[in-house]
């Protein structure tokens, strides 16, 4: 395995781990909170039924103290969750006002639990758009190492299971549809123009793959990852 991330509030930068352990609705902690406006929309970088676009969730980014999220500013400040005056600052940031709430009945996932993405999918669309492209912009849980060779490897996993370490079990369900959050600049990246169109002319604006959850457990960097039976035929 490449790399983990875990992003504890939807939409703004997350934190490179070491291990993480994963249940039934992916990555523990995983988008567990989101920015919400007055009317219960959750902060993203696209508007939906759901989610309503705010400028500046990518210059903020969130890691854990605790289970408890930290939320750091461009202009150097830091504020846990639960702070005074943290609504107040983070909703001067976006400007407008918003709060931060814990995910209940309605799913903060765009499109399912897990996001599995290899480097040599990666590689392939830096090679299509004649530039590298930066794993972070594409958001995955988890960075599957592989070799660069042609096709996207993950695309030929769905419809399979998935052994990562000696434990978690996943079910690798659809390809990954993109959206315009690959092109928006973020902490550490600038703008990068046509990343999503790239995609779209590449793979039908699919890159990675959605993975449910069939056996939880911990994963850690460096852990194997097996590709197992076609889901129908292992139960």
């Amino acid at each position: 395995m490449g790399q983990l991330w875990r992003y504890p509030v939807k939409s703004l930068v997350g934190e490179r781990v070491a291990a993480v352990e994963i249940d039934a609705r992916g990555v523990v902690g995983d988008r567990l909170w989101s920015v919400r406006d007055e009317d219960g929309k959750f902060g993203s970088g696209k508007s939906t039924r759901r989610f309503r676009r705010m400028d500046g969730l990518l210059e903020l980014s969130a890691t854990y103290a605790g289970d408890v999220p930290v939320i750091s500013f461009p202009d150097g400040r830091s504020f846990r969750a639960d702070d005074e005056g943290f609504d107040a600052a983070l909703s001067a940031h976006v400007g407008r006002t918003v709060s931060l709430g814990k995910e209940t009945t309605i799913s903060h996932f765009d499109e399912g639990p897990l996001h599995v993405l290899t480097e040599g999918s990666q590689a392939q669309i830096g090679r299509a758009l004649g530039r590298d492209v930066d794993p972070r912009r594409l958001r995955p849980n988890i960075v599957v190492a592989t070799e660069s060779g042609p096709g996207l490897p993950e695309d030929r996993w769905i419809g399979s299971h998935v052994a990562v370490g000696d434990r978690v079990v996943l079910a690798i369900r659809v390809g990954m549809t993109r959206c315009v959050m690959v092109d928006l600049p973020q902490i550490g990246l600038g703008r990068e123009g046509g990343i999503l169109k790239g995609i779209a002319e590449f793979n039908d604006s699919r890159l990675g793959v959605v993975a449910d959850v069939i056996r939880g457990g911990v994963v850690r960097e460096g852990d194997p990852i097996r590709v197992m039976a076609q889901a129908r035929e292992a139960g």
